[in-house]
């Protein structure tokens, strides 16, 4: 659990509750001291970082993570003492040069009598107060030798977050919670009523931030690049800020006490802006921590998406259950209370979040599966997502032909199996809206470079499965496309690096593709048969399931370039050719594959597991199915621009954890369930499958868990009957989350997650 930047381990908590049940009487600011020993913890100077150790032990102790012991009383004199000091103040007017030199003194300890001063003359004469500063903090003393104090200013650390000033800025969010200790606020500035001076204000501002960098440096180790201030414009103009050359970028939203304030800032340095945009280096692809007991698989799959608000992550863990629990409903059916969906269109419609954020944490947990593989599969393709019901929709693009007129999105994603075909997740996918005006592009396609092409597709996730083969040295990744990923282009890509993904694509017949000057299908026509391979065709539609028998020809070949790229020489690769016998073919239309890879083939056992790894390539054709039927994610009432591609990263990644455990239950069968279902899951499941108000004292297999789950969603289980598929998973899974809610509402009275 990451709470203030640091991340407390399972571990970590149960050795803090360790040492406050042994010392009750410790205090929260021993106990700081001491974990910060336990983590290393320090400020920029060396110190322990006591401050923001008490602030994560509060936070732990809030979320009841932590019991921990009540807090210390806080001692009030200081404050008795400030209000009862005695200060003599001076009653003077006219020009600057009758008051001698002005000075600007530091207050360096909270028991000076300066200090004591400093908080009187805040009491009596600033509206506001003395006020509390917290946090990193700086007071200065404006005073003259011959006529005593004189005003006050107070600095603290700067504003979490403002909306006109971090546009200003030009503030990422990672860059302001970076680089946040550069920006310094003015709390309070006062001159005393009885000095009417002008331009006094303006000439303390001057000699002030002339010392604060330095004075702020050696107290905290860091030095402000920026300081900020806010004046209330129904009261004060911001005259001496304006005058002492601070700038005005726009004002805060009032939420605090419903007055929004004119935000007035002053630049410390020059390179101010460079310095605070300056971002953290982020974590590596596959280097993100994981949840070392995540409470619900949403929290596996997503814990690790980048949303620094912990509401972000609360809501979205919230939505990915709500919408596997009912994965065919509209939004508000899943949600199932206003509430709920009026947050879930406010998260989706967030600027914050987007496809790609979604989906870049349940990479991360993908890539966890795939490093306990020795071998991963990795198809990508391309579907279309129909929205003819929406046409008042703002952001799609024709997806079909002329004659059909249909409008929609495309969908290009890149998913990982298992040599046995468990789907282990996605690595990348792109969503976007064809521009009406292209229409025609198909015939100048020749002349366009590769980058102005839909055919990039293909190159932006080869380079991601590139990326992915780097933090995955002990696995080979293996890249596989259609016909439609026949560029040569990708090859070229392909055969870069040895040490990159293999690459498996199925040739397209029109590309004309020559070994030397003879056609391939042609050169492998030639070649002898190295062995035969069974095939069994299922039944689809009007075509009846049938078995037949392939013939095998492999060899190495070197392709040739075609003209537009001939400068970039040939490839070398190996070509695996399958043809159906001619005493099999149906209707004359042989079944017929032209397998081109850069993983050596060299024997017959070889050629056969790459076609079999081309068969696996079909998974993604049946999750593209998972994810149009079983989500229903064409039926989705939201513009692109609004949320709608946020909210189909969210149903990709429930349509894959149906198609999951569809695959697991028959790749491990034996497995207990426990490894999908929580403990009330399955015990709701068996109650509800057995009704047998006693659940089972062990869980059931991985297998007979699908079963029944596949049960409560039709699945009659005869003897000729396979493993439930996906469709009856996901009817089943509906009527599991209802049935498991009330479960834990009946068993231990608490509201269900």
């Amino acid at each position: 659990m990451v709470v203030c930047g640091r991340n407390f381990s399972n571990e970590m908590i149960s050795r803090i509750q360790e040492k406050v049940n042994a010392e009750p009487g410790l205090s929260r600011g021993q106990l700081s001291r001491q974990v910060c020993e336990w983590m290393e913890w320090r400020t920029r100077r060396g110190s322990w970082q006591e401050g923001s150790c008490r602030k994560a032990l509060a936070t732990l102790h809030r979320r009841k993570v932590l019991a921990l012991p009540e807090r210390d009383k806080i001692c009030n004199k200081g404050k008795a003492d400030a209000i009862a000091a005695e200060v003599k103040v001076a009653s003077v007017s006219g020009g600057i040069k009758g008051l001698g030199e002005v000075t600007v003194t530091p207050i360096l300890s909270r028991h000076s009598r300066d200090s004591k001063i400093v908080r009187a003359l805040l009491e009596r004469y600033h509206p506001r107060g003395a006020g509390t500063l917290r946090g990193a903090q700086m007071r200065y003393l404006v005073s003259s030798p011959s006529l005593g104090p004189l005003g006050v200013l107070t600095f603290s650390s700067g504003t979490w977050a403002l909306q006109e000033r971090d546009d200003y800025i030009g503030w990422s969010e990672e860059a302001r919670r970076e680089q946040l200790p550069l920006l310094v606020r003015n709390d309070r500035f006062l001159i005393l009523p009885t000095v009417q001076v002008c331009n006094l204000a303006s000439h303390v501002l001057g000699l002030t931030l002339k010392r604060l960098p330095e004075d702020w440096e050696q107290r905290y180790a860091v030095r402000p690049v920026l300081v900020e201030t806010f004046v209330d414009p129904k009261q004060y103009k911001g005259t001496c800020y304006r005058a002492a050359n601070w700038r005005a970028v726009g004002q805060t939203s009032g939420r605090r006490d419903g007055i929004a304030k004119t935000i007035f800032i002053y630049p410390l340095t020059r390179q101010w802006r460079k310095q605070l945009c300056a971002e953290p280096p982020r974590p590596g692809l596959g280097e993100t921590m994981r949840a070392e007991r995540p409470r619900s698989w949403a929290e596996e799959e997503f814990g690790r998406v980048r949303f620094y608000d912990r509401r972000l992550k609360d809501r979205l863990y919230q939505i990915a259950e709500d919408f596997a629990g009912c994965s065919q409903g509209a939004i508000p059916e899943r949600c199932g209370t206003k509430a709920r969906t009026m947050g879930a269109y406010r998260f989706l419609q967030n600027p914050k979040v987007s496809m790609d954020v979604l989906l870049a944490g349940h990479t991360e947990a993908t890539i966890d599966r795939m490093r306990q593989h020795r071998i991963v599969l990795v198809p990508q393709d391309t579907t279309s997502l129909n929205y003819n019901t929406h046409p008042m929709s703002e952001g799609l693009g024709p997806i079909g032909t002329k004659k059909t007129e249909a409008i929609g999105l495309l969908l290009h994603d890149t998913m990982a199996f298992s040599e046995q075909g468990t789907p282990l997740g996605i690595l990348d996918a792109q969503a976007w809206a064809r521009d009406p005006k292209d229409r025609g592009k198909r015939e100048r396609r020749k002349r366009l470079p590769m980058e102005q092409k839909e055919s990039r597709k293909w190159l932006r996730s080869f380079r991601k499965v590139a990326q992915v083969q780097k933090v995955c040295p002990n696995t080979k990744l293996i890249s596989i496309g259609d016909r439609e990923s026949d560029v040569y282009e990708l090859f070229l890509e392909a055969t870069q690096d040895p040490n990159g993904p293999g690459l498996l694509v199925r040739m397209n017949r029109s590309a004309a593709r020559k070994v030397g000057r003879v056609p391939l299908w042609e050169y492998m026509a030639k070649r002898r048969v190295e062995g035969t391979i069974p095939l069994h065709i299922p039944h689809s539609g009007s075509r009846k399931a049938r078995d037949t028998i392939l013939d095998v020809r492999f060899a190495e070949v070197e392709l040739q370039p075609p003209k537009r790229l001939k400068p970039c020489g040939a490839i070398r690769a190996w070509a695996v050719f399958v043809r159906e016998q001619r005493q099999f073919v149906v209707e004359g239309n042989p079944i017929e594959w032209m397998l081109l890879t850069t993983v050596e083939v060299r024997t017959f056992q070889q050629a056969q597991q790459r076609v079999q790894w081309y068969g696996r390539r079909w998974g993604i054709e049946v999750y593209h199915r998972t994810m149009k039927s079983g989500c229903r994610i064409e039926d989705r009432y939201l513009d692109p621009s609004s949320g709608l591609k946020a909210c189909i990263g969210i149903d990709m990644v429930v349509a894959w954890r149906v198609f999951h455990l569809t695959m697991l239950s028959r790749e491990t069968p034996d497995a207990p369930c426990t490894v999908f279902f929580t403990d009330e899951e399955w015990q709701a499941l068996c109650i509800y499958t057995s009704r047998n108000p006693v659940p089972p004292k062990q869980p059931p297999t991985a297998a007979q868990a699908t079963r029944l789950v596949g049960t409560m969603g039709g699945y009659l289980g005869r003897n000729g009957d396979g493993p439930p598929g996906t469709k009856s998973l996901w009817r089943g899974l509906q009527r599991l989350q209802p049935a498991t809610e009330m479960y834990i509402l009946l068993t231990t009275g608490r509201d269900p997650p």
